[in-house]
């Protein structure tokens, strides 16, 4: 279980406070107008943003002060985070061995089952501008398979993609994040990403992170703070 409890981390006006507990294994969108914190919220949790209150935990280990690479959490940024000088291979390896060593037969071999797994066969050698960005996208995904770690947080990481393509990249986020019993966790501007991809829902705006709902519930009722957001009547 992921807990934030009394969680309050620091913004350019105010502060985000949030207070929720997200279970492994599920799927979860986080949505609210731009600014709200639904980035910092993620940055705070994966340890790239300091807190002034409350702590975060992960099945009962406090990771509040641990360092990001401490933590048991991956994250998928927009641009990829690829290193472009890098084969495939290489980046990958970094998953497997930080110290950046090169990948010997056994890391090779699961570097190769991983870009297989995300449907980049015989890619191990290409540089990352040699891809489109879709590829580069199921790269990263490949590299979360390798980490292995069992929450997955993702920042509009296919937001540059067209409609069909970030389609099929949330069912490869969805397909890799059940093969890792993994909490999945994504920040999404559009309400429809979060119906195809989520079980739950997350508010975030007027400086607070709201409880988890159903998808289906959250959508069928939308509290008013998501209806001012989207315009929506009523």
């Amino acid at each position: 279980m992921l807990r934030l409890e009394d969680l309050r981390v620091p913004m350019d006006k105010g502060a985000l406070e949030a207070g929720l507990m997200l279970a492994p294994g599920r799927q979860v969108a986080l949505l609210g107008p731009s600014g709200a914190g639904k980035s910092t919220l993620l940055d705070a949790i994966a340890g790239f943003r300091e807190t002034t209150g409350g702590r975060i935990l992960w099945q009962g280990r406090d990771l509040t002060h641990e360092r990001p690479e401490a933590r048991p959490i991956s994250i998928l940024f927009q641009d990829s985070n690829l290193f472009p000088h890098l084969t495939l291979a290489r980046n990958l390896c970094l998953a497997l061995h930080p110290d950046g060593r090169r990948p010997d037969a056994e890391a090779r071999a699961r570097i190769d089952g991983a870009l297989g797994r995300v449907g980049l066969e015989g890619m191990a050698d290409r540089k990352p501008g040699t891809l489109s960005g879709g590829q580069q996208g199921r790269a990263a995904l490949a590299r979360v398979l390798l980490m292995a770690r069992p929450v997955i947080l993702l920042d509009e990481p296919f937001s540059a993609l067209g409609p069909a393509l970030k389609r099929e990249m949330l069912e490869l986020v969805r397909e890799v994040g059940e093969s890792l019993a993994a909490l999945v966790v994504m920040v999404t501007h559009d309400p429809r990403d979060a119906e195809g991809f989520a079980d739950e829902v997350v508010l975030v705006a007027d400086g607070r992170v709201h409880p988890p709902v159903a998808t289906d519930r959250f959508f069928g009722d939308p509290p008013k703070a998501f209806r001012d957001y989207i315009g929506a009547a009523g």
